[in-house]
C-alpha cells in the first residue's frame, strides 16, 4: 500500500494531511518542506517529487511570499506577502494534480510581528473554504518561540480554534531555532533556548489536542538556520525520543509516538542526524539554504560556460552575425537552475527515505 492508496494527488487538506503524516511515521520516513519563491522553483520541486514518486511539502516564507508577488510592491502592511502567498498557493493548486503527487501547501515561520501576514492568509483560507469547502492552504506555522511559553501556547490555541474548523493543520514552535532567516535573527540567543524540554512539549500537546489532532510541534534540539562548518552546530535529535516517551507515558503509553515532530534548520545536517530524527517521529524537515544554492548552481554554471554567447544579442564565437537568443532566453538559463534544484530536492527526499512512496 502506498500514499496514493490513502490520500489523493494534489493539495491535501484536513484529515488527509494527518493520514499522510501517520503513514510517514508508521513507515519511518519524513517529507522535506522546500521553500519556494516563484512558479519556477515551485515547478522544480513538483518535478522532483513526480520523478521519484514521492509526496512533497511546498512552503512559502513571509519574505518569499513578498518576492512571489513582486519586489516592486509595497509591504508596509504585509500586503505583498499576503498577495504573494495567495498567488503561490493558487499556482501550486493549479498544477499539482498534473504532477500526480500529494502536496502539503504550507506557510513557514510567522513571528508575532508578522501576524498581519498570517491573518491575511487565514482570511484567504476562509474565502476559499466558502467556495470549495476546503482551505486554500494545507497548513500554517506560528513561530512564537520568542514569547513566553504561556503566551506562545495561548496565541496558538486562539488561532487553532479558527483553523481547525476549516481543516487547516497547525505547526508551532517551542524553543528557538538559531541563526538568521527571512529577517528574523536568533544568532545571539542563549544556547539553552535551543533545546526544548519534554514538559514544555507536553504542555503544548495538552492544549492543542483538546481542539484537534491536526498539529505538529517544532521542538528545538540545537537547530540553526543556514549551513555551518561541521561541529559548529550541536544537534541532539535523540532528545526528540525523550519528548515522545514523556508525552506517551502521560497518555498511558499508547501510542508510543504520539507527537508529529518537525525538524527545522535541516540544511547541512548529517545523514545520521536526519535518521535519528526520523526514527523519533519527525515527519517534516525544512530545507531552504541548500536548495537556494542548488538553484543558483545551474544558472551560474550555464552563464560561466556560455559567457561568450551572452555579451550581445548578435555575435558569438560561431560568427559575428550569429544570434544568441537561444542562450539568453530566460526559458533556457532559468531551466538550468530548475534542473539542479530538482536534483537537490531528490537528494533531500532520499535522505529522509521519501522515495517510491506513492
Amino acid at each position: 500500500m502506498g500514499v496514493l492508496d490513502i490520500v489523493p494527488a494534489g493539495v491535501l487538506t484536513g484529515d488527509h494531511v494527518r493520514k499522510l503524516f501517520n503513514y510517514a511515521k508508521e513507515n519511518k520516513f519524513a517529507i522535506p518542506a522546500i521553500n519556494v519563491t516563484s512558479s519556477s522553483t515551485a515547478n522544480a520541486v513538483l518535478e522532483a517529487a513526480r520523478d521519484i514518486k514521492a509526496p512533497i511539502i511546498i512552503q512559502v516564507s513571509q519574505g518569499g511570499s513578498a518576492y512571489f508577488a513582486g519586489k516592486g510592491l509595497a509591504n508596509d502592511k504585509q500586503q505583498a506577502s499576503i498577495a504573494g502567498a495567495k498567488a503561490a498557493a493558487l499556482h501550486v493548486r493549479t498544477v499539482a494534480k498534473d504532477y500526480g503527487v500529494p502536496v502539503v501547501l504550507h506557510s513557514d515561520h510567522c513571528a508575532h510581528k508578522l501576524l498581519p501576514w498570517f491573518d491575511g492568509m487565514l482570511a484567504a483560507d476562509e474565502e476559499y473554504y466558502k467556495a470549495h469547502q476546503e482551505p486554500l492552504f494545507s497548513s500554517h506555522m506560528l513561530d512564537l518561540s520568542e514569547e513566553s511559553k504561556e503566551e506562545n501556547i495561548k496565541t496558538c490555541v486562539e488561532y487553532f480554534k479558527k483553523m481547525a474548523p476549516l481543516g487547516i493543520w497547525l505547526e508551532m514552535e517551542i524553543g528557538i531555532t538559531g541563526g538568521e532567516e527571512d529577517g528574523v535573527d536568533n544568532s545571539g540567543v542563549d544556547n539553552a533556548a535551543l533545546y526544548t524540554q519534554p514538559e514544555d512539549v507536553y504542555d503544548v500537546h495538552t492544549a492543542l489536542s483538546q481542539i484537534s489532532p491536526n498539529f505538529s510541534i517544532a521542538a528545538a534540539f540545537g537547530n540553526v538556520h543556514g549551513v555551518y562548518k561541521p561541529g559548529n552546530v550541536k544537534l541532539q535529535p535523540e532528545l526528540l525520543g525523550k519528548h515522545q516517551n514523556y508525552t506517551s507515558q502521560k497518555l498511558g503509553g499508547n501510542p508510543e509516538q504520539p507527537l508529529y515532530l518537525v525538524f527545522h534548520g535541516g540544511s547541512g545536517s548529517t545523514k545520521e542526524e536526519i535518521n535519528t530524527a526520523v526514527e523519533n517521529g519527525v515527519v517534516k524537515m525544512n530545507v531552504d539554504t541548500d536548495t537556494q544554492f542548488a538553484y543558483l548552481a545551474g544558472i551560474r554554471d550555464f552563464v560561466l560556460k556560455k559567457k561568450d554567447y551572452l555579451h550581445t544579442q548578435v555575435g558569438n564565437p560561431d560568427g559575428a552575425d550569429k544570434p544568441n537568443k537561444k542562450f539568453y532566453d530566460p526559458r533556457v538559463w532559468v531551466r538550468e537552475g530548475e534542473k539542479t534544484l530538482t536534483e537537490r530536492v531528490k537528494e533531500a527526499c532520499a535522505d529522509l527515505g521519501n522515495i517510491n512512496r506513492l
